[in-house]
Protein backbone atom coordinates (compact mmCIF):
# COMPACT_ATOMS: atom_id res chain seq x y z
CA UNK A 1 0.00 0.00 0.00
CA UNK A 2 1.29 3.07 -1.49
CA UNK A 3 1.89 6.29 1.33
CA UNK A 4 -1.16 8.12 -0.36
CA UNK A 5 -3.49 5.40 -0.41
CA UNK A 6 -2.66 5.04 3.60
CA UNK A 7 -3.53 8.46 3.84
CA UNK A 8 -7.02 8.29 1.50
CA UNK A 9 -7.96 5.38 3.63
CA UNK A 10 -7.47 7.26 6.91
CA UNK A 11 -8.77 10.20 5.61
CA UNK A 12 -11.95 8.34 5.33
CA UNK A 13 -12.16 6.71 8.33
CA UNK A 14 -11.45 10.29 9.77
CA UNK A 15 -14.66 11.63 8.32
CA UNK A 16 -16.99 8.34 9.05
CA UNK A 17 -16.31 8.77 12.02
CA UNK A 18 -16.90 12.32 12.20
CA UNK A 19 -19.65 11.86 10.38
CA UNK A 20 -21.16 9.28 13.42
CA UNK A 21 -20.35 11.71 15.92
CA UNK A 22 -22.69 14.36 14.21
CA UNK A 23 -25.41 13.13 15.52
CA UNK A 24 -26.30 16.53 17.79
CA UNK A 25 -29.68 16.46 19.34
CA UNK A 26 -32.28 19.58 19.52
CA UNK A 27 -31.96 21.32 22.67
CA UNK A 28 -34.74 20.95 24.86
CA UNK A 29 -36.98 23.94 25.82
CA UNK A 30 -36.10 23.16 29.22
CA UNK A 31 -33.15 21.59 31.07
CA UNK A 32 -33.49 18.02 31.66
CA UNK A 33 -36.61 17.30 29.10
CA UNK A 34 -35.95 15.50 26.12
CA UNK A 35 -36.28 16.80 22.66
CA UNK A 36 -39.60 16.68 21.24
CA UNK A 37 -38.58 17.49 17.38
CA UNK A 38 -36.97 13.47 17.25
CA UNK A 39 -40.14 11.68 18.38
CA UNK A 40 -42.04 9.44 16.25
CA UNK A 41 -45.40 11.32 14.39
CA UNK A 42 -47.81 7.96 14.38
CA UNK A 43 -47.54 4.73 15.69
CA UNK A 44 -43.73 3.06 15.92
CA UNK A 45 -43.72 -0.65 14.95
CA UNK A 46 -42.82 -2.66 18.29
CA UNK A 47 -42.53 0.06 20.18
CA UNK A 48 -45.11 0.82 22.84
CA UNK A 49 -46.86 4.00 23.31
CA UNK A 50 -44.71 6.84 24.08
CA UNK A 51 -45.59 8.95 26.80
CA UNK A 52 -46.42 12.26 25.71
CA UNK A 53 -44.59 15.28 26.11
CA UNK A 54 -45.88 18.11 29.11
CA UNK A 55 -45.36 21.82 27.50
CA UNK A 56 -42.57 23.29 30.03
CA UNK A 57 -43.53 26.38 30.24
CA UNK A 58 -45.02 27.08 33.18
CA UNK A 59 -46.69 30.84 32.80
CA UNK A 60 -50.44 31.34 33.09
CA UNK A 61 -49.84 33.63 30.68
CA UNK A 62 -48.36 31.65 27.86
CA UNK A 63 -52.26 31.01 26.02
CA UNK A 64 -52.97 34.35 25.64
CA UNK A 65 -49.33 35.22 23.92
CA UNK A 66 -49.95 32.26 21.87
CA UNK A 67 -53.11 33.59 20.84
CA UNK A 68 -51.51 36.82 19.77
CA UNK A 69 -48.62 34.84 18.00
CA UNK A 70 -51.26 32.73 16.04
CA UNK A 71 -52.49 36.09 14.84
CA UNK A 72 -49.33 37.65 14.44
CA UNK A 73 -47.92 34.59 12.20
CA UNK A 74 -51.41 34.80 10.43
CA UNK A 75 -51.84 31.25 11.60
CA UNK A 76 -55.86 32.34 10.49
CA UNK A 77 -54.86 32.51 7.42
CA UNK A 78 -55.09 28.91 6.77
CA UNK A 79 -56.79 27.63 10.30
CA UNK A 80 -59.48 30.61 10.43
CA UNK A 81 -59.73 33.08 12.63
CA UNK A 82 -60.13 31.28 15.74
CA UNK A 83 -58.94 27.99 14.47
CA UNK A 84 -62.17 26.68 13.06
CA UNK A 85 -60.70 25.79 9.73
CA UNK A 86 -60.13 26.83 6.37
CA UNK A 87 -57.50 25.81 4.00
CA UNK A 88 -56.12 24.15 6.72
CA UNK A 89 -57.72 22.00 8.83
CA UNK A 90 -59.95 22.81 12.46
CA UNK A 91 -57.98 22.91 15.42
CA UNK A 92 -61.07 22.85 17.10
CA UNK A 93 -62.41 19.37 16.62
CA UNK A 94 -61.19 16.28 18.75
CA UNK A 95 -59.68 14.42 15.23
CA UNK A 96 -56.05 15.35 14.94
CA UNK A 97 -53.96 12.83 11.78
CA UNK A 98 -50.66 13.69 13.69
CA UNK A 99 -51.94 13.95 17.31
CA UNK A 100 -53.24 16.50 19.78
CA UNK A 101 -50.86 15.68 22.84
CA UNK A 102 -48.82 19.11 23.62
CA UNK A 103 -45.45 17.19 22.11
CA UNK A 104 -47.42 16.07 18.65
CA UNK A 105 -48.73 19.64 18.09
CA UNK A 106 -45.20 21.31 18.68
CA UNK A 107 -43.67 18.98 16.21
CA UNK A 108 -46.32 19.76 13.53
CA UNK A 109 -45.68 23.34 14.17
CA UNK A 110 -41.77 22.74 14.22
CA UNK A 111 -41.26 20.48 11.66
CA UNK A 112 -44.38 20.94 9.70
CA UNK A 113 -46.71 18.40 7.79
CA UNK A 114 -47.88 17.51 4.00
CA UNK A 115 -50.26 18.90 2.34
CA UNK A 116 -49.46 22.54 2.95
CA UNK A 117 -48.49 23.25 6.47
CA UNK A 118 -44.96 24.85 6.50
CA UNK A 119 -42.17 23.64 9.20
CA UNK A 120 -41.47 26.64 11.91
CA UNK A 121 -38.90 25.47 13.73
CA UNK A 122 -36.13 27.23 11.82
CA UNK A 123 -38.16 30.69 11.98
CA UNK A 124 -39.77 30.47 15.38
CA UNK A 125 -37.85 29.93 19.35
CA UNK A 126 -39.06 27.14 21.14
CA UNK A 127 -40.39 28.90 23.35
CA UNK A 128 -42.77 30.54 20.96
CA UNK A 129 -43.80 27.28 19.90
CA UNK A 130 -44.77 26.46 23.16
CA UNK A 131 -46.98 28.99 23.71
CA UNK A 132 -48.57 28.26 20.31
CA UNK A 133 -49.35 24.99 21.66
CA UNK A 134 -50.33 26.29 25.13
CA UNK A 135 -52.93 28.40 23.32
CA UNK A 136 -54.19 25.52 20.50
CA UNK A 137 -54.76 23.43 23.78
CA UNK A 138 -57.06 26.10 25.19
CA UNK A 139 -59.39 25.95 22.11
CA UNK A 140 -62.75 24.46 23.31
CA UNK A 141 -62.25 25.09 27.09
CA UNK A 142 -63.58 27.73 29.08
CA UNK A 143 -60.24 29.53 29.91
CA UNK A 144 -59.85 29.93 25.80
CA UNK A 145 -58.25 33.59 25.56
CA UNK A 146 -60.61 35.44 22.93
CA UNK A 147 -62.86 32.67 22.80
CA UNK A 148 -65.66 32.93 20.01
CA UNK A 149 -69.06 33.79 21.34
Amino acid sequence: MTLREIATSLACVVIGVGLTGCNAQPHSAVEGERSVIDQPVGPVPGVGDIPPMKNPLDDPNAATVGRRLFVQYNCSGCHGGRAGGGMGPSLRDTDWLYGSSPDRIFNSIAQGRGHGMPSWGVRLPDKQIWELVAYIQTLRMPNEPEAPR
